[in-house]
């Protein structure tokens, strides 16, 4: 071989000796074009959530959703998107976490799991938040289909429900609630505003670009119409105030239907009341009611009611805690068949016994006093926590801590949003993975 030709090459170390000098790396090179073929499937695990996602909502009949689209064949108009790629996204982002439209648009474009359920259908903010709180009646309809699934497969049952509130700060913030004379001042503020805006159009059209004239005029228009909804609600506001106070009386102009309720905490907070119940075998969410009472006990009966709305029977047991103790409640479900485990206030009087019959107790009422004090309906009553509260802490964990919508009909389809997100990861488990349909 030629003299001269490996020159350049490092002299080999001696066998057991170590070398001295830098070290030589393989360093990262980002910039780096790569051309790589594979398609979005390829890019997402065979057993990946979201693919449970795509597979549940293909089994939805979504014909309610397609009915009201303009777009259709032979005519013109812009195709959206498929509502089953915007159900599938908020399903897998509730599951996930996300309750933001803005953070799961940009999901949409970074994330692969989001890409994938995507399939290259672009969309946007304004889309996924309108998309989310549009269809609440739809969202109803399919909680109940997906539960009449798992009962008609004989895979849970109705007989034993358990029944929590849970307080959900608003989209509001404390100093937005005003009184009636300062309600009655912003209401005139903002139309004399549309009024100087429209006269000044009207003197020189070209002040402005129409785009942002328009954008003022909308602004100053939606804070005219949250004012008057605000009057509108404060009525009701001053109907459970006593009569020396109803000039106190106060309603958000931010959300008029929030209301300051007390919180887990002590604090006292603009929030939503979300009543929530649950079957006790597998936590299974059947009944969800979004109010703006911050007591829990008008809610019990109303619940019951729902529950044989949606599957034609009443459920045999009701568990909840003591803030839904209402003894004319308790009366009338018993009639219906409906027996309450819920226990009772302390008396008052310590040498009356829990179980003697005080003013007023029907047989109903004082048959619930006593099957309190029994074991066997202590030992029921303890199945409470263990479901409701577990199902409220799985919600909270999944972001429901505040609402980023305003309204009881934008607020209660959040809650049918996370029902059946909840509901999707326990009937995975109940399932056979051919049978992830609802």
């Amino acid at each position: 071989m030629e003299e001269g030709l490996f020159d350049d090459l490092p002299a080999a170390a001696a066998p057991g000796k170590v070398p001295v000098g830098a070290p030589r790396l393989r360093k990262a090179e980002r910039s780096q074009v790569e051309l790589r073929v594979c398609s979005l499937d390829d890019l997402l695990s065979a057993g990946h959530p979201a693919r449970l996602v795509w597979r549940f909502v293909e089994g939805l009949d979504i014909s309610d959703l397609l009915a009201g689209i303009k777009a259709v064949a032979g005519h013109v108009g812009h195709p959206p998107a498929d509502p089953r790629i915007l159900v599938a996204l908020w399903l897998f982002a509730t599951i996930d976490g996300v309750g933001s439209a803005r953070r799961l648009a940009e999901l949409c474009g970074s994330h692969v799991a989001y890409r994938w359920l995507c399939g290259g259908v672009s969309t946007n903010h304004k889309s996924l938040s309108d998309f989310r709180t549009a269809h609440a009646a739809w969202l109803d309809k399919t909680l109940t289909a997906s539960v009449a699934v798992l009962l008609h497969k004989g895979l849970v049952r109705l007989d034993r429900l358990a029944q929590d509130g849970m307080k959900v700060r608003a989209s509001a913030g404390a100093a937005s609630f005003r009184r009636r004379e300062s309600l009655e001042n912003c209401r005139r503020q903002a139309a004399e505003r549309v009024r100087a805006l429209k006269a000044e159009l009207a003197a020189d059209p070209a002040a402005a670009s129409g785009r942002r004239r328009a954008a003022q005029e909308r602004a100053v228009r939606e804070r005219e119409e949250r004012v008057a909804a605000a009057l509108a609600e404060l009525p009701a506001v001053e109907a459970r105030r006593p009569a020396t106070k109803k000039d106190k009386a106060r309603v958000s102009t931010t959300d008029p239907e929030a209301r300051v309720m007390k919180m887990a905490d002590g604090g006292f907070r603009p929030a939503f009341n979300v009543q929530l119940a649950a079957e006790t075998e597998h936590r299974l969410i059947v009944g969800v009611a979004v109010t703006n009472s911050g007591g829990d006990q008008p809610h019990l009966e109303p619940m019951a009611d729902q529950i044989a709305e949606r599957f034609g029977k009443l459920p045999r047991e009701m568990l909840a805690d003591g803030g839904f103790v209402n003894l004319a409640a308790i009366d009338r479900l018993d009639g219906r068949g409906v027996t309450l485990y819920a226990p009772p206030m302390t008396p008052r009087d310590t040498a009356r016994a829990p179980t003697d019959r005080m003013k007023g107790d029907t047989d109903a009422v004082l048959a619930w006093r006593q099957r309190m004090e029994g074991e066997a309906a202590k030992a029921i009553y303890r199945d409470r926590a263990a479901t409701i509260e577990c199902v409220n802490a799985q919600v909270r964990n999944r972001g429901l801590r505040q609402f980023l919508v305003r309204g009881l009909k934008k607020v209660r389809a959040v809650a049918l949003w996370q029902a059946l997100a909840h509901n999707l990861r326990i009937a995975l488990r109940l399932l056979q993975p051919g049978e992830l349909i609802a």
